[in-house]
């Protein structure tokens, strides 16, 4: 197999295939995960570990999965991995975990990670399959850092815990913005990522499902539809 499309499977899903800002999927973590730049960095190395092995044991079994229980098997794959990922963060991360709280269990049920497992793990081979798991992992990564280190860093003038503007309340100059540490404001900065990338890549815009009919003014009405 060309080393191309490992190469695509891991880095298309960066940019020109994120499964956050092209396909909308995975944004319920966004909004409660990524007010804090450190809780945000486990989050994400939860999921990709969980959609990287989780594409691997699927890929690894397709051909022995019924056709009819095919959902439940990648569930039952999935939670086991997220329960073992649970269980590592409680073990050697017990602070971080809390903060986590029942989003790391919700990984079971992401989009990203249920989408990839049927569209791409149940077709194609193992190594091909634990490559476009990761590369999903990591697309879905880089918004989430994004967005947080803007939430963190002009939230609550840190990041990762450090001071980074000093805020106005310690005898610093910056006033911290808090609408930033509320959950809505992840929607607006993904939106802003959205648009920055769709200009970039205007081949990423959709088409309109349908337009507005051009205004008509009397002038353009005939005798007759004006007679009605």
């Amino acid at each position: 197999m060309s080393l191309n499309r490992y190469k695509e499977a891991l880095v298309k899903p960066l940019i020109d295939e994120n499964p956050i800002t092209l396909q909308i999927l995975g944004i319920c973590s966004a909004l409660a995960v990524t007010n804090n730049l450190t809780v945000t960095l486990v989050m994400c190395v939860a999921l990709s570990s969980v959609c990287a092995f989780s594409n691997l044991f699927i890929s690894l079994i397709r051909n022995h999965i019924p056709s009819s229980i095919r959902i439940i098997v990648q569930m039952t794959i999935i939670a086991s991995l997220v329960i073992v990922v649970d269980e590592l963060l409680k073990a050697y991360d017990y602070e971080t975990s809390k903060k986590l709280s029942v989003f790391v269990g919700l990984i079971i049920t992401n989009c990203i990670v249920m989408g990839r497992a049927e569209a791409f793990a149940m077709k194609e081979k193992p190594l091909l399959s634990f490559f476009d798991g990761l590369g999903n992992g990591l697309g879905y990564s880089v918004i989430l850092i994004g967005v947080a280190f803007i939430r963190e860093l002009f939230g609550a003038g840190t990041l990762m815990g450090f001071e980074i503007l000093p805020l106005v309340s310690n005898g610093g100059w910056y006033m911290a913005n808090n609408l930033l540490l509320l959950p809505p404001s992840s929607f607006i900065i993904i939106g802003l990522f959205i648009w920055a990338i769709r200009s970039y890549k205007p081949a990423q815009v959709e088409e309109d499902d349908f337009a507005l009919s051009k205004h008509r003014t009397n002038q353009d009405l005939t005798k007759r539809e004006l007679n009605v």
